[in-house]
């Protein structure tokens, strides 16, 4: 097996996915994570469709994401009163399973951690490739050497940044800014949750970890702002200055953002590259082709590119030439799919002009009784099957 050791950057979905399908063909993965322990909290993310629970299944780890699963059932839309004017579908929200981010990281970490070397509190700061690998340099490690690198390291990529270019050349955003954190079940949510929407503003709560908790969601449109994603505080102004006053429960979740424990604040973006590998380096998940938070496909298309990536791995002998080619070919009409889901999820969350927003609020409120109240799930649904994935079971070595 050629380009046996292999690094992965980031420990979140992709990277650890990766690392488990990469050593059951014989590879072995270390995984760097810059955090000093596996990211607690986060949205809820969910898979839907065969191409994505069949990989879970094969995984072993369904029955504890059944078990950690949400459990969500329908979304409403409120009014400033709280009463209800809508109701979405489950199968619109939470697919065929839905779990929160940092309890599927749990998951899967279980998973890998035997048989995967993790190093956390590190980040990778140079890149150095030859003919036979890559020298890689730490932050805080020593130097070390690799036949790959694989960047599963987020929106924000630092692997596509040292490989690629700059960050601005390939991450779109699409005039939406989000935030999220864990706050107390306000309204004794049973497995649902509500929104409250006005203009291009859209607040939203709804319960987690079988309603002992909640997660609060804010959106608002707006241009790129330029706000350093570390600085939390002056994230947090920026969430103050556009929803204090706003109605509903705005202001009494504000007040509970300055003490989460798990505040997250970004752009919703894209990532768009001609190709996702250069040399002996590789791409994989959001890193690669993020088709943005609000399309609910970014985490099982991380799941489907870290196992058909691994399975190309295996299928080539080690051969990243090969490999790397034929992982390009398989993935690229998927994530085009996923892709232009997202980028009309966004558009029509947050519409531009005060008629298109009375437009969608009117449709909020006869949705129920329209008889394509099903077609955006079965739409998400159909783009989430839109794989045949390859069975690279006679290369596994267990």
């Amino acid at each position: 097996m050629r380009n046996a050791n292999v690094l992965i950057s980031g420990a979140s979905v992709a990277g650890p996915v990766l690392a488990y399908w990469l050593r059951r063909h014989g590879f072995t993965p270390t995984i760097v994570e810059r955090a000093p322990a596996l990211r607690d909290g986060g949205y809820a993310v969910d898979f839907r469709g065969h191409a994505h629970l069949s990989i879970l299944r094969r995984m072993g780890v369904m029955d504890a994401i059944e078990h950690a699963r949400t459990g969500m059932g329908s979304m409403s839309y409120v009014n400033s009163d709280g009463r209800k004017q809508a109701t979405m579908p489950a199968d619109l929200f939470s697919g065929d399973v839905e779990i929160l981010r940092g309890d599927l990281a749990r998951i899967l970490y279980d998973a890998t951690e035997e048989h995967t070397e993790y190093v956390f509190g590190d980040s990778i700061t140079s890149l150095d490739e030859d003919t036979d690998g890559v020298t890689v340099t730490f932050e805080r490690g020593a130097p070390r050497r690799f036949g790959l690198v694989i960047g599963a390291d987020g929106l924000h990529s630092n692997v596509r940044r040292l490989a690629f270019g700059p960050e601005e050349r390939f991450v779109k955003h699409l005039g939406v800014y989000c935030a999220i954190f864990t706050t107390a079940n306000h309204l004794d949510l049973d497995h649902d949750g509500h929104v409250y929407r006005t203009g291009s503003r859209l607040v939203g709560l709804y319960s987690a970890r079988h309603n002992t908790e909640a997660k609060a969601t804010f959106y608002f449109g707006s241009p790129q702002l330029g706000i350093d994603r570390r600085d939390v505080a002056r994230q947090q102004a920026v969430l103050a200055e556009q929803f204090t006053g706003n109605g509903w429960l705005s202001d009494r979740l504000l007040q509970d953002m300055r003490h989460a424990p798990d505040f997250y604040f970004d752009s919703v973006a894209q990532v768009r590259m001609d190709g996702w590998t250069r040399g002996r380096v590789a791409l994989v998940g959001d890193a690669a082709y993020s088709p943005c938070s609000l399309s609910g496909m970014g985490t099982g298309l991380a799941l489907v590119g870290a196992y058909v990536l691994a399975g190309e791995l295996a299928a080539a002998g080690g051969d990243h030439r090969a490999a790397f080619a034929r992982y390009e070919e398989e993935m690229r009409g998927y994530v085009a799919g996923c892709q232009k889901m997202g980028d009309g999820v966004a558009k029509l969350m947050m519409p531009k002009s005060r008629l298109l927003i009375e437009l969608l609020n009117r449709y909020y409120k006869l949705l129920p009784y329209l008889p394509g109240k099903n077609m955006v799930s079965r739409m998400a649904r159909k783009t989430a099957e839109n794989i045949t994935l390859r069975d690279y079971r006679d290369l596994e070595r267990r």
